[in-house]
């Protein structure tokens, strides 16, 4: 019982939650951020155990075409979208009729973040998951056109390479 408490006192573990999907039976797609990247993770679990069927974070945006020179920015919401983009494709060509849920853990939801970027990615990629299109940031956010370099052609250039 000692390491139930210390992991939610440590913010590790949200129980509640975790019970809930485990309940679901279909794949979650884990996100995680870090101080430098996103984590997306498409997990199935099996007696309470997880177990990640496929993996990605979103320094393999350079692999695609990312600027290095960019790289500071591989936590921004265009980063977020490509990264669900690419995870997206990477699913449908593993398991092409399945259908997931989305796991945030503890991190905070709120509409038009990055999180929000990387599901709609993935519902753009054509993954089936159960979402509101009200929480998706607007598609001047998505394609980049309100930072300082317009980067949206480097998006298309990217999405077309996913493929």
């Amino acid at each position: 019982m000692r390491t139930i408490r210390k992991r939610r006192t440590e913010n590790k573990t949200d129980y509640k939650l975790r019970i809930g999907l485990l309940k679901y039976k279909n794949p979650r797609v884990v996100v995680r951020k870090t101080n430098k990247h996103l984590i997306a993770q498409y997990t199935q679990s099996q007696n309470a155990k997880d177990k990640v069927l496929i993996g990605i974070t979103s320094k393999e945006l350079v692999k695609y075409g990312w600027p290095k020179e960019s790289s500071g920015s591989l936590k921004s919401i265009p980063a977020a979208y490509l990264t669900g983009y690419i995870l997206g494709k990477k699913i449908l060509a593993k398991y092409p009729k399945s259908e997931s849920v989305l796991d945030t853990g503890l991190q905070r939801n709120i509409h038009g973040s990055r999180i929000y970027a990387l599901l709609k990615g993935l519902v753009d990629a054509g993954v089936s998951i159960p979402h509101n299109k009200d929480v998706f940031p607007s598609e001047d956010r998505i394609t980049g056109k309100n930072m300082k370099k317009d980067i949206s052609d480097l998006i298309k250039k990217i999405k077309s390479n996913a493929k």
